[in-house]
Parts: structure tokens; sequence; C-alpha cells
């Protein structure tokens, strides 16, 4: 059996290659701005549908997905999930291609604090005294972005609430990854190959217009989709919460790096005290999780210890 240690290491690894990815994420869709976004997500999906049935056959997860269909609240909460993911890849790809990477990162740095903001209103989960600090102060900064350059603040808290309510509705879903992509990928496959095809005869579609090496990055789209969903789950299995959180700053930190230094985005006063606000507060909330962690683990060695 491998050892804590062990599990902690690769847990890591799986964790860094997530998100590394998904940081990384827009320079693939760089090299895609020949083709229309709802192209692109349609190809996502389509070609997702492919690389997930391949890994369900090498891993026999069949039955499982079986199962999960078969459920009707399972399926209804999957079919209000795919839609939520499907949005959520729209708005993204349209916001790289078109030059907004910089509210895609506030997006998702928004992202861990509307996850806190969901908790407390649906599952009446309480915040400390340092959490509601932390909420208030990523609320300002949002404040003053939309007052002072909101042009492109839909497209933050689209991509924050809409994966936000993903989340939530996974974590909630008795289905695992690999099951749930798929189901997922699936429901919104007939609409991604309609939408394909009817692009493809009207002429504005991209597949098999500009080159072999257009038509493989859209092909290669599901394994981008489906290989860093997996390492995440793998690494959420192995890691502490708390190193997870840390972990999951890194995505939206390459992202804001490759708007600014790479894609020539204008980063102005008002972005600069929004994200200066939202990095404050997520440094709030970091240090009040790993001090709710340390206080629970002593709970739990003195509880231990006075077991008989």
């Amino acid at each position: 059996m491998a050892s804590d240690q062990s599990l902690s290491r690769a847990g890591l690894l799986y964790g860094l290659g997530a998100y590394l990815i998904w940081g990384f994420l827009p320079l693939y869709f760089k090299l895609l701005t020949q083709v229309p976004p709802s192209e692109i997500v349609g190809h996502r999906i389509i070609w997702s549908v492919v690389f997930l049935a391949i890994l369900a056959t090498l891993w026999r997860r069949w039955p499982a997905i079986r199962a999960a269909v078969t459920t009707s609240r399972v399926l209804m909460t999957l079919t209000v999930t795919a839609f939520l993911i499907g949005v959520n890849w729209l708005v993204y790809i349209w916001a790289v291609i078109n030059g907004h990477v910089l509210a895609g990162s506030l997006g998702y740095y928004l992202n861990p604090l509307v996850n806190v903001l969901l908790g407390v209103a649906l599952l009446k989960e309480r915040l400390t005294k340092g959490q509601i600090a932390a909420v208030m102060l990523a609320a300002g900064g949002v404040a003053v972005l939309a007052s002072g350059a909101g042009n492109d603040l839909w497209i933050s808290l689209t991509l924050a609430f809409s994966f936000g309510f993903y989340g939530f509705l996974r974590k909630v879903a008795p289905v695992d990854s690999l099951e749930g992509l798929s189901i997922e990928t699936v429901i919104l496959a007939p609409l991604a190959l309609g939408w394909v095809i009817y692009l493809g005869r009207s002429g504005d579609g991209g597949f098999g217009q500009f080159g072999p090496g257009i038509d493989t990055l859209l092909i290669l789209g599901g394994a981008v989709t489906a290989i860093p969903l997996l390492l995440f789950t793998a690494a959420a299995k192995r890691l502490p919460y708390s190193t997870l959180g840390f972990l999951q700053y890194i995505a939206p930190s390459l992202q804001f790096l490759l708007a600014v230094l790479a894609f020539g985005e204008t980063l102005t006063r008002t972005h600069l005290v929004c994200f200066g606000a939202i990095w404050s507060a997520l440094a709030i909330f970091t240090f009040e999780g790993l001090r709710q962690g340390r206080a629970a683990s002593r709970a739990r060695a003195e509880a231990e210890c006075c077991t008989p």
C-alpha cells in the first residue's frame, strides 16, 4: 500500500499538471482565431465524447455510466451542469479569441469566493469574521471595476458564477468525474454536431478550411478538455483541501501573466485596484482556511488522546 507521502507527492504532480494545462490554455485557443468560438466549443464537445468513450472502454466504466443515466435525479442534474459548462466554455473561448484574457483570469480568481457565497446561501455554511471581510473586500474590488471599466465585467461574472454553480451541482451529484463529463458531453453532442454541420454547409465553418494543422487542433480539443479535469479529480483524492486551494490560483495567475505579457492587453489602474482587492481577499480566505484546518487537527488529536 502506498504511503501517505507518496500519495501526497502524486497528488501534487496531478494537481500541478491540471492547473498548468488550464493556465496555458489561452495559448491553445489563440492558435484557433480563424475559427468561430461557437465552432471551437462544438468540436470540443464532439471530440470529448470520442476521447471519453475510449477512456470509458479502457477503464471499464460503462456500467457506472449506464447506472448514472438510468437515475433520473442524476440525469436531470447533469443536464443542468451540461448547460452551465457549455456556457462557461463558450464565454471563455470567446473572451480569449477576442482579447479579453484579463477578464477571464479575473473570473477564475473570483470563483473560490463565489463558492463561499454558494456554500452560505445554499448549504447554510457559516463564515468566520475573516472570511466575511474577504468576501466584502472582493465585492468592493468588483464594484470598483464595474464603475471604472465594466465593459468586460460580464465575462468575469459569467465565468465565475457558471463554474461556481457547475462545481456546486457536481459536488452534490453522486457521480464520478469521468462518468459525469461523459454524460454531459453526450447531452450537448447533438446540438454541437448540428451546429458544426450547419457552419460547414453555410461556408462559415473552419474545419477543413485552414489546413490540417487547424483541423488537428480542433480534434485535440477533446483531450485538452478531459485530461486536466481527470488530473484534477485524481489530485483531489490525494491532497488536503488546503493544498488544493493553493494550487487553484496557478491557472488564473498564468492567464493574468499571459494577458499582460504575451497578448499585450492593457492593465489599467482600475484593474490593479480590483485585482489587488481580489488577491488580498484570497490571501485572507486562504489564511482562514489554514487556521481552521489546524484547529480541526488539534481538536481531533485531543479527542484521540482522551479516548480510552
